[in-house]
């Protein structure tokens, strides 16, 4: 897990979350905060595909000039 928290911390956020947003918008803001999370977490993978695509690349850009070179 990503955060180590425990059973009263969780606690703490959720009586703070229905205190702040209230028991009616509490699932709307729930399904926001999930899809935000799916959201930075897939341009995440799409960030860390790209620059190993870029590193692949360039390795084999060096590959390249080296027996150009020799």
């Amino acid at each position: 897990m990503m955060f180590d928290l425990g059973m009263g911390e969780i606690t703490l956020i959720l009586v703070v979350a229905v205190v702040v947003f209230g028991p009616e918008k509490l699932p709307e803001v729930s399904r926001a905060l999930g899809k935000g999370v799916r959201e930075f977490r897939k341009a995440l993978r799409d960030v860390e595909k790209a620059a190993e695509q870029d590193a692949a690349a360039g390795e084999e850009r060096d590959k390249s000039h080296g027996k150009q070179d020799g």
